[in-house]
């Protein structure tokens, strides 16, 4: 019952607040056809990132983990004509399913999508100096969640934001009994950003449609 009030909260604030424009009711209906597993953003979480985007500015942005390309065509969308959105997504179906729904949404120039996993393209992409990150967003595999970090901050400019999703993963991350990837890999996050004096974070608990979880988001100094 607790979580099916969360939904409803949820489903009333998108009602409310986000435009069918904006809503990407065929990008979500397209992951669902395909099977992709049900892991995107909410959409009030994709809103919050477009609008985190827009407040800085952003107009190089890194993802890493597409999926199906939810979050990035709201990235994308932010960015504006002109701007870019790097995404990394490691399965090839993923990556044609995403490419498909980031067309129909007409954001295609706009996003390079890249295929491969992360720690591969990561050092490929510094190799690049291709310009400094205004804002990164993690979702991935959450076991290299501190690697994708270490990664996102050597790329990003001063001021710039780094967001990383499922940080609280039903509280996992403060039961030292919970010895899971998932687990593990969100407290060696915290502990990594603990550490790093160049940023200023703080993470925040959320709960919703994807359930009881939280996204950590950093600063650079």
């Amino acid at each position: 019952m607790v979580e099916e009030n969360w939904r409803r909260v949820d489903d009333y604030i998108a009602s409310a607040l986000i435009s069918k424009e904006e809503a990407q009711e065929a990008t979500l209906a397209a992951n669902a056809r395909e099977n992709l597993p049900a892991i995107d953003v909410s959409p009030p979480q994709g809103k919050l990132l477009h609008l985190l985007a827009c407040a800085i500015g952003a107009k190089r942005i890194l993802e890493i983990g597409t999926l199906g390309g939810y979050s990035t065509i709201w990235l994308a969308r932010a960015v504006g004509d002109g701007g870019k959105v790097v995404t990394f997504e490691v399965d090839p179906r993923h990556a044609e399913i995403a490419r498909a729904n980031i067309a129909h949404e007409g954001v295609s120039a706009r996003v390079d999508l890249r295929i491969g996993a992360a720690l591969d393209l990561l050092p490929q992409l510094e190799a690049e100096r291709a310009g400094s990150f205004d804002l990164a967003f993690i979702d991935a595999d959450k076991p290299n969640n501190a690697a994708y970090f270490a990664y996102a901050l050597k790329l990003s400019r001063p001021g710039a934001l780094i967001v990383v999703d499922n940080v609280v993963r039903e509280g996992a991350v403060a039961d030292p009994a919970k010895t899971d990837g998932g687990a593990l890999g969100a407290r060696a996050l915290f502990e990594a950003v603990a550490a790093e004096k160049r940023v200023e974070a703080t993470a925040v608990q959320t709960v919703g449609a994807k359930g009881w979880d939280g996204f950590l988001i950093a600063r650079v100094k």
